[in-house]
């Protein structure tokens, strides 16, 4: 199973998708073959280009003079329903466009029935939503992850006339997604591009740690001299890639919540998920006694943490950054002490093993329970566990 990173720093649009994945090594010849067999009146012109001393592939979809007209909904499922294609790339090509004519529908205020896409966009992207559908397929791709979305800023000429950066139809579709403007003063993300990434991308975050075997460039139409107008997508296994693997810390200082209250929120923090959460203490101005407040957590649970810690302590203000971590492999084995189930941590690198430990949990509850030294319980658990071997 393969995941694609896209890199959307200079935006997305649907052809520069389109072009980017077909970049990853799919013949052309194969690709051009498809969508005639959608007996569109287009054709593709698949070429390298530069962009801002880059290169990246290009891919124009040239439509003859009896272009189509306006397509409705009905239109574009009917050309998807009958198309060629698998079922599962026909229903990835769906789930698309009903979030662009929905999107549409919304922000012109009609009814989703009577939505159109306007002739060189109907035809443009059922060539990108359907090619990239099924490149997907054809690579073998499973998850999508993209970065926040530079969508420019300024006004943009559409068939509706001139609107503002980003235009109503994407900006409806990213809802919830992360996105800022940077360096162009122009449309950056377009409806198609926005409406392939919205319905198939699991996640938005900034560039992750990866491991990747191919890189993929597909070039906008434009070479803006601000910033290279090209999408990266890199691929690899999905395996060997996850979103969440960066850790952040969260940080607080804080000097009028009470030691009960903040080493109640210790144990909350861990509940809910910081990977580790400690008090440090510290002088504040004026010289006030504080602690300092510290939660390392993975991506995926930051926002929960930073809620937890406006809720739950008195704080007004924190910080977080990204952090480089190495930590060893790790594993857990049970022996039985006593009759009693412990918990041994071990602890590897390169395989072998550089660190033992019983599970204090475990090892205090017998202690207690017999009335014997905790520290005799520790070192009779390692005993056991090394008559295993």
């Amino acid at each position: 199973m393969k995941y694609i990173y896209f890199d959307a720093g200079a935006g997305l649009s649907g052809d520069m998708i389109l072009a980017a994945l077909l970049d990853l090594g799919v013949a052309h010849a194969k690709l051009k073959s498809k969508i005639a067999a959608l007996k569109l009146p287009v054709s593709l012109r698949i070429t390298d280009v530069e962009r801002s001393h880059l290169r990246g592939l290009r891919v124009d979809v040239r439509l003859s003079k009896r272009a189509s007209k306006p397509r409705r909904w009905r239109d574009i499922e009917s050309v998807v329903t009958e198309s060629p294609f698998s079922a599962a790339v026909r229903e990835r090509a769906l789930a698309i466009f009903r979030n662009l004519f929905e999107a549409e529908s919304r922000v012109h205020g009609c009814d989703f029935d009577e939505t159109h896409l306007h002739e060189a966009g109907a035809d443009d992207a059922l060539v990108d939503i359907l090619g990239t559908s099924w490149l997907a397929e054809e690579l073998g791709i499973e998850e999508f992850y993209c970065s926040p979305l530079n969508v420019g800023e300024g006004w943009v000429e559409t068939s509706h006339g001139v609107l503002p950066v980003p235009p109503p139809a994407v900006a409806e579709l990213l809802k919830g997604v992360p996105v800022y403007s940077a360096h162009a003063k122009e449309e950056l993300v377009t409806p198609t591009g926005a409406a392939i990434v919205k319905t198939l991308v699991k996640k938005f975050v900034p560039f992750p740690e990866l491991t990747y075997d191919r890189i993929g460039c597909g070039a906008g139409s434009r070479d803006n001299p601000a910033l290279p107008n090209i999408l990266r997508v890199f691929y690899g296994d999905s395996a060997r890639f996850s979103a969440e693997k960066k850790v952040f810390l969260v940080e607080a200082t804080i000097d009028d919540s009470s030691p009960q209250v903040l080493a109640s929120f210790i144990d909350r923090a861990l509940e809910l998920g910081a990977l580790d959460a400690y008090l440090t203490p510290v002088v504040m101005k004026k010289n006030r006694l504080a602690s300092k407040l510290t939660l390392m957590t993975g991506l995926d649970k930051m926002e929960t943490l930073i809620s937890a810690v406006f809720h739950e302590t008195s704080s007004i203000g924190l910080r977080h950054y990204p952090v480089e971590r190495r930590a060893l492999e790790r594993s857990v084995e049970t022996i039985r002490l006593f009759g009693e189930p412990v918990g041994i941590k071990i602890s590897r690198l390169d395989g072998q093993r550089v660190n033992i430990q019983p599970e204090f949990s475990d090892c205090l509850k017998i202690a207690r329970k017999k009335g014997l030294p905790l520290k005799e319980i520790m070192r009779l658990a390692l005993l056991e566990f090394s008559k295993k071997g």
